[in-house]
């Protein structure tokens, strides 16, 4: 009996033109058939959003240069990629996400549009992985990260993950081996900056500094190390160890508010 060979979808947040995407779609090519769809335009830090108070469209491009690869721009962010992929094509068997140009660690994930559109491929009853790479000095080669995506989208084809389930992936500027890690405290200390335009009029940069503490154990601590980061991240959100706690400090509803 010959085995089905699996399908998976490769998105970003980047945009389609990313030379991330390129290297990722490319490399996961030899492990499963793949299908790529990708923003128009670079969609960084838009988080989980999608799009309902306007159409989308959907434009196959072969300009992307993914040769044989069937490749898709949507007009949207990384999660409208996935949900369009997934309907409009044949429903893949994995949502895998990047490379994307810069890590995604710790709180970083909050506002990722790379691991949004991992969420989302979850959300979809999908196994996901997000992948994110840092540069050497603004400099990226991805030859051993996309070498390594390859080789962990074949393994979690293989072995499946649990529901609700995803592995976020970072990888340092030079690798030496990899880890499975928690999430670390890396977070950005968001700041204004506040400028003025040539008729003297206030405009605004948000900006930030990245602030993170080593731990050996940690995404962070890993790629300090030279170590390729595997965070198996949940979504659960529940903090169950406070709902006996909230509970008896919750005010009652007034009688009159029940009327």
């Amino acid at each position: 009996m010959i085995k089905r060979r699996k399908t998976v979808l490769v998105v970003n947040d980047d945009g389609i033109f990313s030379p991330g995407i390129k290297a990722l779609g490319l490399a996961v090519a030899q492990v499963a058939d793949v299908l790529v769809v990708a923003p128009d335009v670079e969609q960084s830090g838009v988080g989980h959003g999608i799009t309902f108070r306007r159409p989308l469209r959907f434009k196959h491009t072969a300009a992307a240069g993914f040769g044989d690869i069937p490749a898709y721009r949507v007009d949207g962010t990384p999660a409208d990629c996935v949900v369009m992929g997934v309907n409009l094509l044949n429903r893949p068997d994995m949502v895998v996400s990047g490379i994307n140009l810069g890590a995604n660690m710790g709180d970083d994930l909050t506002h990722s549009g790379t691991v949004a559109a991992a969420i989302e491929g979850v959300s979809l009853g999908l196994p996901a992985i997000a992948f994110s790479q840092m540069s050497n000095e603004g400099e990226y080669d991805f030859t051993a990260g996309a070498a390594y995506a390859a080789k962990l989208v074949a393994r979690v084809l293989e072995e499946g993950l649990p529901p609700r389930t995803l592995l976020n992936v970072n990888i340092p500027p030079h690798v030496v081996g990899a880890r499975v890690t928690r999430l670390s405290d890396h977070r950005y200390e968001d700041t204004l900056v506040t400028r003025q335009d040539p008729e003297g009029r206030d405009y605004h940069w948000v900006s930030g500094k990245p602030k993170a503490e080593y731990a050996h154990d940690s995404d962070f601590g890993a790629v300090e190390d030279g170590l390729i980061s595997v965070t198996p991240v949940r979504l659960e959100l529940t903090a169950h160890d406070l709902l006996d706690t909230v509970s008896r400090y919750l005010p009652e509803v007034e009688s009159s508010v029940l009327l």
